[in-house]
């Protein structure tokens, strides 16, 4: 594996999550992480994409794409030990992510927010802050694909990551691989602020506007409602 595939996050990993699950090599019960164990990135492109993220992103999305970075990195640590790629480029997948659900990228293109935000990610990285090809195209793919859920074929690392992280997130999904004290100090770091509802409206919105939208492929009512009614993240939010 060359040095770029592995830093970068672009390892196969297997689409389908209990696959993934069933075969992880450390499986154990998680242990408190916070948020201060746990590194921050500060690399020149790292510090220009937070300043970007903060003045694009509003402060519910930003918060989310934070607590996303803290909960995969606790997740990749301590259950995945053995997977190698840049905390930079997993953070930049974070901060990206949900580019495309501002009020004015959302309506910018007809295009689903996840592809759309691929684009940004891979233009503004590219064009813009010079990163390297790979490590841009790596974020890109991962944006595009974080709802890409499935049971065949691969999906890179980062890109696993991501979704593991938004779905524990989002929906309380895979709640065995994050301990409670984690969530309790990241989220006092980056509060929910009705994060469920708010996302959930934004899902709607989106379907609404779009109903050819990727997001559908998630359930048209089934998606929202499981976002509305996070039974993990009810008391944070």
């Amino acid at each position: 594996m060359s040095e770029a595939i592995r830093d970068y996050g672009w390892a196969p990993q297997p689409r389908d999550v209990s696959v993934l699950l069933e075969g992880r090599k450390n499986n154990k019960a998680p242990q408190p992480q916070h948020v201060s164990s746990i590194q921050l990135p500060d690399t020149a492109l790292a510090k220009s994409v937070l300043e970007y993220a903060r003045k694009e992103l509003s402060t519910e999305t930003f918060n989310h794409s934070m607590r996303v970075y803290y909960y995969g990195k606790a997740i990749q640590m301590q259950q995945f030990p053995d997977w190698n790629f840049t905390d930079e480029t997993y953070l930049l997948v974070c901060l990206f992510h949900d580019i495309g659900t501002t009020d004015k990228n959302i309506s910018a293109r007809n295009m689903s927010f996840e592809f759309y935000g691929g684009i940004l990610a891979l233009d503004l990285l590219s064009n813009e802050l010079h990163a390297p090809m790979k490590q841009a195209e790596s974020v890109a793919e991962a944006v595009i694909r974080h709802q890409d859920i499935g049971e065949t074929g691969k999906i890179t690392t980062v890109g696993l990551l991501i979704q593991l992280a938004t779905i524990f997130d989002n929906m309380g999904g895979h709640e065995d691989l994050v301990h409670t004290d984690t969530v309790k100090d990241v989220v006092a770091h980056y509060p929910r602020n009705k994060w469920s509802s708010c996302f959930a409206a934004t899902i709607r919105k989106e379907n609404g506007s779009k109903p050819w939208a990727h997001t559908t492929a998630l359930g048209e009512d089934d998606f929202p409602n499981g976002v509305a009614n996070n039974k993990l993240m009810e008391p944070y939010d």
